[in-house]
Parts: C-alpha cells; structure tokens; sequence
C-alpha cells in the first residue's frame, strides 16, 4: 500500500507539472505522504512560499510527539547522539509503528541500526515508486491516482490497528475514529487537527475518569 501511494504521488505531481527531481528529492526529504500532497496542491495553485511551507510543517507536526515516545526506547549508552538527531529525521508512521511493535523483541543496543535499516529501506523503496508513478502517470487515469493515494490512510489504519497493545491506544483509536468524522462536518476545513484533538482529549478524560 505504501508503493501504491507513492506511485500514485509521483503520478499526481506529473499531472501538476512538478519537475522529476523535485517530486523525487520531496520523498527522501519531506518523507511525509501527506506533506507531499499538501506541498504539491499549493505548489499548483501558485500559493506562496511561505504558505506552503507552513502548511507542510504544520501537517507534519505529529511527528513531534512520536520522537518524544520513540527516542527513549532507542536510546543507548554506546551509541553518539548525533545518530538520533539523524534517526528522528528518518521518522515516519510506518517506521514509527513497526519500532513500537517490534522494539521488546530487539535488544536495546540493536533498536537505532534496526530502525536505520528498516526505514532506510522504505524512503528507497518509496523513491523508486515515486519516479515509476511519474515516469508512468500518463497510463494512470485520473480516478486511478485518486483510488491509489486513498489506500494509505487505510494502510495507517490497519497498521495502527495491529500495533494496538493496550487499552490506553485501543481508546484513542477509538475516540479518534468517532470524532474524526463528527469534525469533518462540522468544520471541513479544519477537521484533522480538531478531529485529533477533540479524540485525544476524549479518550485521556475517559481514562482518567476511571
């Protein structure tokens, strides 16, 4: 699914006219699928650079949170510091869900090449699928590149879903599917950060209250 996406991405900045090496250079760069969609809809409608620059930091805010939890559990005496503030870099849902799940398995000083390794791989392989989604965009109808982006947030949800260990995860995922959709109607514009923190605030009440 992550291919998938990729491919229709790079598809997508073809039809918007955003050069081949940009399209690329934004995967190992931003890293981010939907920064990269954000970056490559303004980039059309010749929003301002620093528009989109904002925009594309604040979609990729959820990051911050995640190192927060992420870090400490890769964290070891033998290996220098700047090898984290390069592996915080490497971040992605993907690697960040595979770390959580599979890091009590790992010895801890084995995690940060583990996760080196692991998403390294992916930001190649994405790349690559990237350049074949451009390179192939004009044998990709329109409905075909929508229906392909479309299948990463169901990929985020069926790996979440599967890293959920405990009850404190099960009820955010909970609280957030409910409150996603009620803020989508209520204020389109904004529903994914008010979706977020309405299912957030719900399921940390929700808890303490018990």
């Amino acid at each position: 699914m992550l291919v998938a996406g990729y491919v229709a991405f790079g598809a997508l900045a073809a039809a918007n006219d955003i050069p081949f090496s940009v399209a690329v250079a934004s995967t190992a760069i931003l890293w981010a699928l939907p920064a990269q969609i954000v970056f490559v809809e303004m980039q059309a409608g010749a929003a301002p650079l620093l528009a989109i620059v904002v925009a594309v930091m604040l979609s990729s805010a959820r990051f911050l949170p995640m190192t927060l939890v992420l870090m400490p559990e890769m964290r070891d005496p033998r290996h220098r510091s700047w090898k984290y503030y390069i592996a915080a870099q490497l971040l992605s849902l993907s690697g960040w869900t595979m770390a959580v799940a599979r890091f009590p398995d790992i010895p801890r000083e084995q995690r940060l090449a583990w996760f080196y390794g692991f998403t390294l791989v992916l930001m190649t392989v994405s790349a690559a699928s990237t350049a074949a989604g451009y390179i192939g965009a004009d044998r990709l109808p329109p409905l075909a590149r929508l229906a392909l982006v479309f299948m990463v947030p169901m990929y985020y949800l069926l790996i979440l879903t599967g890293s959920v260990r405990d009850r404190i995860a099960a009820l955010g995922l909970a609280c957030g599917a409910v409150a996603g959709p009620l803020a989508y109607v209520l204020v389109p514009d904004w529903s994914v950060p008010l979706g977020g923190l309405a299912g957030g605030t719900a399921a940390y009440l929700l808890l303490k209250g018990r």
